[in-house]
């Protein structure tokens, strides 16, 4: 009788995968911190980093060494496990999101075909929104734990906004829906192969979407949950050593995959423009290839988010809010509508 087998080349290579996304995340979050850096050196007409290895390559390295090595402090009246959790679980949420992303065309390996996706699961979509949803938490429960009133504050101003605006972007992908057809990444990215990209159809959509995940990201202008002129230094004020550097390297992690997921949504995720994949086959360099495709199209929006908030100041929290009620809801309402009733006249 066999109670269990197991298919020990599917085990190790999704075990192969989830290190290797991991790692790339990682490694992405790390030189983030220099890009922006430079990226704000330029705009300001500074040098920036300079010092560590040649043009200051080595500067994140110099900068997790420097994490690692200060002082863990847990104030006395927090509560500890919470404390702990806060971190962890931003940390975690943010790395979840890359479970459903096509990261490029199958490939073959030894007469297998092995595609360069965690889990193609029909509710790719759904997912992903569920995993946006828990990471609140991570900010939440680190402000509340703190047990200090601007840490506090500050987490139900993350909380607040990242709500507000997963209404919006929820509306705006529903239009994406009725194009696609589907909720399953992979069936997306095959949708906009054969029929073209999804940023012709839904431009406005995908502008509510763009917007609306500066704000899930806490990225300027919707950075009020580290507004340090109000808050001090924001949700993370009590924290040092490694579990502030996973809150900083959790918002670098967010801002990848959204750029990650919005490449995959609107802008064909890993297929090469005028370029048939499908005829080159399944050779490693071809999913070589489509997996660089989609890594420029999300490390292009990561330096927009740089871009941003090096160039436009903050708003106001009033004013953040009355942007996601009353401004982009009824736009995401009416993108929605619009794109239904083209969708059934043109099934007519």
């Amino acid at each position: 009788m066999v109670l269990l087998q197991i298919d020990w080349f599917i085990f190790f290579e999704k075990l192969i995968l989830i290190g290797a996304i991991i790692t790339l995340a990682m490694v992405v979050a790390m030189y983030s911190t220099y890009a922006e850096r430079k990226i704000a050196a330029v705009l300001q007409d500074r040098t920036g980093p300079n010092r560590a290895g040649p043009f200051g390559i080595l500067q994140p390295m110099a900068d997790g060494l420097k994490l690692f090595m200060k002082e863990e402090i847990i104030p006395t009246f927090s509560s500890k496990s919470l404390f702990i959790m806060g971190p962890m679980l931003a940390m975690i949420t943010a790395l979840l999101t890359s479970a459903v992303i096509p990261w490029g065309t199958a490939i073959d390996v030894a007469g297998r075909i092995v595609p360069l996706q965690v889990a193609d699961v029909n509710i790719g979509i759904l997912y992903v929104f569920g995993v946006i949803s828990v990471g609140v938490y991570g900010i939440m429960i680190g402000g509340w734990a703190s047990n200090n009133k601007f840490s506090l504050i500050a987490a139900i101003r993350g909380a607040s906004q990242m709500i507000s605006y997963e209404l919006a972007m929820g509306l705006s992908l529903i239009a994406v829906l009725m194009i696609s057809g589907s909720l399953q990444m992979s069936v997306i990215v095959d949708q906009q192969v054969q029929h073209g990209w999804n940023i012709v159809y839904q431009p406005l959509g995908f502008l509510i979407f763009f917007i609306c995940a500066l704000a899930e990201c806490n990225r300027t202008p919707f950075d009020l949950p580290e507004a340090e002129n109000e808050l001090n230094f924001g949700y993370h004020q009590e924290y040092s050593s490694m579990k502030l550097g996973f809150y900083l390297f959790a918002e670098y992690i967010n801002m990848f995959m959204s750029g990650v997921v919005m490449a995959t949504l609107f802008f064909g995720g890993y297929d090469i423009p005028f370029v048939d994949e499908a005829a080159l086959g399944n050779a490693w360099w071809v999913g070589l290839l489509s997996f660089s495709v989609l890594m420029v199209k999300s490390i292009l929006f990561v330096f927009i988010f740089m871009w941003i908030r090096w160039t436009i100041p903050r708003f106001r929290y009033d004013q953040l809010m009355n942007l996601g009620w009353k401004k982009l809801l009824p736009l995401a309402l009416a993108n929605m509508i619009i794109t239904a009733v083209v969708v059934l006249l043109l099934n007519k």
